[in-house]
């Protein structure tokens, strides 16, 4: 088991292969809404801590009003997303927070450092996570934790994004859990 991941859970496929391990914590993806309870149900059958990815739920809306029907009816460790009126409203409600950041280019790394010193979420998720260089300068520009997210299918690279700062890797590839 690498303490340095968090499995993302995509599939139903996934979740029972994170059974499996020895994790206790992970990131719930790709759900739809009126799957959610049944998942939700054999999450917590199993002890299991998730992280609820807010604007990956389809059939509800992405707003911290489903934010706040989402903590109050599931109870997760924390919520995922990219959205700051939903991470303040998390904040708000007591969860950990991850706001989710997509760095393509230099004004998106500008903005997204603004936007994290703003609503100072609990921790911010790179994407891409082999975006070593911002991991970094997020992590120096702004305290919060970083989670690297994205593209990362081999030991070397969640390593590489450690050494960078990060304090998680998400991935769903299973090999590396």
């Amino acid at each position: 088991m690498n303490p340095y991941i968090l499995p993302a859970i995509r599939s139903m496929k996934s979740l029972e292969k994170l059974m499996r391990t020895d994790y206790k914590t992970c990131v719930l993806l790709d759900t739809h809404v009126g799957h959610l309870k049944s998942i939700m149900q054999l999450i917590e059958a199993n002890q299991l801590q998730p992280f609820i990815h807010i604007d990956l739920i389809k059939g509800i809306s992405h707003d911290e009003f489903a934010c706040e029907y989402i903590i109050q009816t599931y109870k997760p460790k924390g919520i995922v997303s990219t959205k700051t009126k939903v991470i303040k409203k998390a904040k708000a409600l007591g969860v950990i927070t991850i706001f989710r950041v997509f760095v393509i280019d230099s004004q998106a790394l500008e903005r997204s450092i603004a936007l994290i010193q703003r609503i100072e979420p609990d921790y911010v998720e790179v994407l891409p996570g082999i975006a070593n260089k911002v991991i970094e300068r997020i992590y120096n520009e702004t305290g919060v934790k970083v989670i690297a997210g994205g593209l990362i299918n081999t030991e070397h690279e969640i390593q590489e994004a450690v050494d960078s700062g990060a304090t998680y890797v998400t991935t769903s590839e299973y090999q590396l859990w």
